[in-house]
């Protein structure tokens, strides 16, 4: 009551007189309410939500360093019993502190927590796919010339950060019916070169299997995932996308389910050594100012673009929600025989940050057409795949120029249909009825 009617010192009074009382409590200690005792979980619950308030409580106050401090105490309640979503919020409240101080580096490093927090450890990098590759090769993990496994069908940005690092890309087809990389075809492709295999959780399908783990654990390869397009994803254990390799490139790229105002990126990984390493590359190649000990970049995520994601991330589970209602109305309602949709997911396991169908016959860019005519725009992801792009045409690894059959085939039947969280399901319908209406 006196913090809402902004009597600060009044409330801080009460605030205290609560913690006090609390950190007199032993475990076991009953009351009229809990005649049973409370348990030491229940006292340190307690404690770190007085301790997140009185730490709120001085920052309203412009008590910056004292919030900190309660901020701290609450955390390392949070650290003790693993409340990793509870540190997210923490971080990205500490978060907004820096900036209204307008002390924007430190808030970038507690943004950088909360998705640590969220994902795991967390690393805000402009070029994220690029920068893990020549953070391996910097550790001695990697040299010019190994091969890295990557799915053939995906978006050409995955290849050039192989490539763009000396490294010879291998290239697996997909699975027919989840457009993801084939597990049962990683295991031939592996040689004594290979290094590492990239999972790409395409148009935010969850790729990874757990028989990918076990072949990168048999032969000792490094898992990379590129979840540029599934932030929010789960596995079918429940963790998340990003979380489940060795490391993990992020995209925030404005047209993502989380993106940016500007082009962003960011890396998780739970590998302390590799986290500095990547950091160090980010920044020129330095730990220590005006110290140089590689040859780096400025690859450091601006401010404004961290602040923006930092509320963009209070609305991801929502907007992906959304989609999902889009995608379950189109696998209910499209019933067109010239048309095949993707093996469907759990809804844990697909953020449908693209909606894919297959159009057979030839028939694709006749119906984007048609479509398109009747006002809704479509897309193909991806209509020239990167074996067949004129930059690698004459690569090693792709002469004589590979033939994948599978590769090629989706390219020339994919399409994107509308997927959004600013959809209706009236606008589902209609993209529905088209599907359903188009004749060859």
């Amino acid at each position: 009551c006196f913090w809402a009617s902004e009597q600060y010192d009044s409330s801080m009074v009460y605030y205290r007189k609560a913690l006090s009382a609390v950190e007199r409590m032993d475990s076991g200690a009953i009351s009229p309410t809990n005649p049973d005792g409370y348990s030491e979980l229940d006292i340190d619950d307690t404690r770190s939500a007085l301790y997140g308030a009185i730490g709120n409580l001085y920052n309203m106050m412009d008590s910056i360093p004292q919030a900190m401090d309660y901020y701290a105490k609450a955390g390392a309640i949070f650290d003790k019993y693993g409340w990793n979503q509870s540190n997210a919020v923490l971080f990205y409240n500490i978060g907004e502190t820096w900036v209204e101080q307008g002390e924007l580096r430190k808030a970038v490093q507690a943004y950088e927590k909360s998705l640590q927090y969220a994902w795991g450890d967390s690393l805000m990098v402009a070029y994220a796919q690029k920068g893990l590759g020549r953070a391996y090769m910097e550790q001695g993990e990697m040299s010019e010339g190994d091969e890295v496994i990557v799915p053939a069908n995906t978006f050409i940005a995955t290849v050039l950060a192989v490539t763009d690092n000396g490294l010879r890309p291998v290239l697996v087809e997909p699975d027919a019916a989840t457009l993801e990389m084939d597990v049962e075809r990683i295991e031939s492709a592996i040689t004594e070169r290979t290094r590492a295999v990239i999972v790409v959780h395409l148009y935010g399908r969850n790729a990874y299997d757990d028989r990918i783990g076990d072949i990168c654990r048999r032969h000792g390869l490094r898992l990379i995932e590129d979840n540029a397009q599934a932030h929010g994803c789960r596995h079918t254990d429940g963790r998340r996308t990003g979380s489940l390799g060795d490391a993990a490139a992020h995209s925030f790229y404005p047209g993502k389910n989380l993106g940016a105002l500007g082009d962003g990126g960011a890396v998780t990984t739970d590998d302390e050594r590799l986290a500095d390493t990547i950091r160090t590359l980010a920044n020129y190649g330095s730990a220590r100012k005006y110290v140089f000990d590689s040859k780096g970049r400025n690859s450091r995520l601006d401010e404004i673009q961290a602040a923006v994601l930092d509320v963009k991330l209070r609305y991801l589970e929502e907007d992906n929600q959304r989609r999902k209602d889009i995608a379950r109305y189109y696998y209910e309602h499209i019933e067109n025989p010239l048309v095949t949709l993707p093996r469907r997911l759990d809804d844990e396991q697909n953020v449908y940050h693209i909606f894919p169908v297959m159009v057979g016959n030839g028939e694709r860019d006749s119906m984007r057409e048609w479509m398109k005519e009747k006002g809704v725009e479509t897309m193909c992801h991806y209509p020239v795949p990167p074996h067949l792009q004129r930059c690698y045409e004459s690569e090693a690894w792709n002469s004589p120029r590979l033939h994948l059959p599978l590769t090629e085939r989706m390219a020339e039947e994919e399409l994107s249909l509308p997927v959004s969280p600013a959809m209706t399901l009236d606008e589902a319908a209609e993209v529905v009825r088209l599907v359903n209406g188009y004749r060859c």
